[in-house]
């Protein structure tokens, strides 16, 4: 044997475990689920093939469309807001103060707490009648609305707690910020520029390409929010007025409250076309507000 041959199936030996894991629990399952999908499955009776049946009956749903105009909201308004909280957050991080290191560890310490722990400590925080939000603006005087329970307060709930995680975005943006050269503030400067002039053309256009990355995240992460709306409303129900069904909730309902695995794979599919067509729409337009080193 060779010595090129030897050294490939060293590798291939070394890869292999990850190969097996790809197929098995990833690819296989990604193949199968657009096979199911094409059927009339519930997990005890034999899958039966309907054709493009589910996908048909997707759009006739009204709940796939509750669920599709919740979730987008969460990816057009929450996600922005997001983003803006993590580059304030990363901004006040990259001051030179005294003690800078502690501040940079406890505004990041939310984000390595599991979401279940987190949604249920939001759970409390956020309780019409004792909770600690209600108690502070009822002390400063302010409307005290019902957070979980009033659907016009639901969504903007779930923002507040986006800002609970925000350390870890705010980490990312932190890295990207001391990476911007210092020579082009002091240039800019000396040429008269102020600090606005300076964040919008020097440090702004510098974060473009990490932005682009949260944004792309975030939305992903969007698409698939579930554990907050399962937990805090106790359930797949979607909440008051189906305020809190989302579309990986309204999948999940479907797929292990009915039984319609079929369906659920559908609106899996369904899921992953728009994720796809949103995600090239924004490499698309990238190329516009995106710069990345020497351009």
């Amino acid at each position: 044997m060779n010595t090129s041959r030897k050294s490939f199936l060293t590798g291939f030996l070394f890869a292999s475990p990850w190969i097996i894991g790809f197929l098995v629990l990833g690819l296989f399952p990604f193949v199968m689920s657009f096979y199911y999908s094409m059927t009339d499955y519930d997990l005890f009776q034999p899958p039966k093939w309907v054709g493009l049946d589910n996908y048909i009956a997707i759009f006739q749903d009204e709940n796939f469309y509750k669920s599709l105009k919740n979730t987008l909201f969460m990816a057009f308004i929450a996600v922005p807001i997001n983003l803006i909280a993590c580059l304030l957050v990363a901004l006040m991080l990259n001051m030179k103060v005294k003690g800078i290191a502690i501040f940079r560890t406890v505004f990041y310490l939310p984000s390595v707490i599991p979401a279940v722990a987190g949604a249920m400590l939001w759970s409390w925080i956020l309780n019409p009648q004792y909770g600690l939000l209600n108690i502070i603006l009822r002390a400063l005087g302010l409307p005290d609305p019902s957070w979980l329970t009033d659907p016009a307060f639901t969504k903007p709930s779930l923002i507040l707690m986006g800002f609970w995680g925000a350390g870890a975005g705010a980490l990312i943006f932190l890295a990207a910020l001391q990476g911007v050269p210092r020579m082009f503030h002091e240039a800019a400067e000396i040429d008269g520029a102020n600090a606005w002039d300076r964040f919008r053309h020097i440090t702004l256009p510098a974060l473009s390409p990490v932005t682009l990355f949260q944004l792309i995240m975030g939305l992903i992460g969007a698409f698939q929010i579930f554990t907050e709306s399962f937990i805090l409303m106790g359930g797949s129900n979607g909440g008051p007025d189906q305020s809190m069904l989302f579309y990986a909730v309204n999948v999940y309902q479907e797929a292990f409250s009915f039984l319609h695995m079929g369906y659920a794979s559908a609106l899996a599919w369904v899921l992953f076309v728009i994720v796809v067509l949103i995600t090239i729409v924004i490499f698309k337009t990238s190329m516009r507000w995106v710069y990345y080193g020497g351009e």
